[in-house]
């Protein structure tokens, strides 16, 4: 074969790899993301024995960061129980960050505690709207977080000095409203909103919700619904039946507007007037990673509120909002 031939086949296999390999560059980036163009030159072409040895380490504690998402389940007691995101290492992200650290730097090797390790969530494969019409009575008690649901029908005088305590400690509550009260104090209703509280439906009369009609059921969680949506611009997601009153038809009521039931784990029982000392005292027996602890604004969680945020955080729990406590999401590190 004359030389001419010769290289005339050793450029066209040459053409063809390198078009094969751009493909695959192309076809690895499209699956995996942009970020995973880094590794795939480092894989494809090789580099120093130290990046490689910092991939390994990578790919090696990755394995061992792992947690696997947790799924929603119909609990025999709790019923509906959401699920809990799990965690692992973004290996690609990673590897990027860690050889863009080490740019400039003599030095080689690498302790696990310097890589800037990047996470992503990994979704729970079974989630609550897969769980059908179900109350929830509870947070995954995998999630360390906690929230207070204020139930508001009356009471205006122990509204704002709540709020004050709520704001000092950083804490945002979710506030399930009666139809009723919420046409007759719009302004109060938008000072709780203005707070940065949650604001969620708790039917328009206060009934008895297991003895109602369907369509007076019905109308007693959409004219709140309505209410929220024209005085607040919420767009309500949660139904907290009055007076822990419902049936499963009321369950399945509330999700045929698009809302789920509520309950609550712990309840302060404050409507009775106990010590100040006595609520305080019953929180920190008995709260948990997950708990919906229910008040009302009365003079006893006024007095109790400030003793039961120190309770719950000295349980290592955060407080945020129904929505928040619910959610799969993880909860970032302190």
């Amino acid at each position: 074969m004359d030389r001419r031939k010769l290289t005339i086949i050793v450029v066209t296999l040459g053409t063809l790899f390198l078009v094969g390999q751009l493909s695959g560059v192309r076809e690895f980036v499209e699956s995996r993301g942009q970020a995973a163009a880094g590794q795939y030159a480092f894989e494809l072409f090789g580099s120093s024995a130290d990046d490689n040895a910092l991939l390994l380490k990578i790919k090696e504690e990755a394995v061992k960061r792992r947690i696997e998402p947790v799924d929603a389940v119909n609990d025999r007691v709790w019923k509906a129980i959401p699920g809990y995101n799990g965690l692992e290492v973004d290996v690609d992200q990673t590897y990027q960050r860690a050889l863009a650290l080490k740019k400039g730097s003599e030095s080689t090797d690498w302790n696990v505690d310097e890589i800037p390790f990047v996470y992503r969530e990994l979704p729970a494969k079974v989630g609550l709207d897969q769980l059908g019409s179900l109350p929830i009575y509870r947070g995954n008690p995998n999630k360390k977080m906690v929230s207070f649901m204020i139930n508001v029908a009356w009471g205006n005088e122990y509204i704002t000095p709540m709020l004050d305590t709520l704001d000092a400690a950083g804490v945002q509550a979710t506030f399930f409203l009666d139809g009723s009260w919420l046409k007759k104090n719009p302004e109060l209703a938008k000072e709780i909103q203005k707070r940065g509280h949650q604001m969620e439906n708790h039917a328009y009369s206060h009934p008895n919700m297991s003895q109602l009609s369907e369509s007076r059921a019905n109308l007693e969680i959409s004219k709140t619904k309505d209410l929220l949506k024209e005085t607040l611009g919420v767009e309500n997601k949660w139904f907290a039946p009055p007076s822990g009153d419902f049936n499963q038809k009321t369950v399945e009521i509330a999700a045929g507007q698009g809302l789920r039931t509520v309950l609550w784990t712990l309840d302060t029982v404050d409507w009775m007037n106990p010590s100040p000392e006595s609520v305080v005292a019953k929180i920190s027996k008995r709260v948990e990673p997950g708990s919906l602890i229910l008040m009302h604004p009365t003079k006893a969680s006024r007095d109790a509120l400030k003793g039961m945020i120190d309770a719950v955080r000295r349980q290592g729990l955060q407080l945020g909002t129904l929505e928040n406590t619910l959610s799969p999401s993880r909860l970032p590190k302190p």
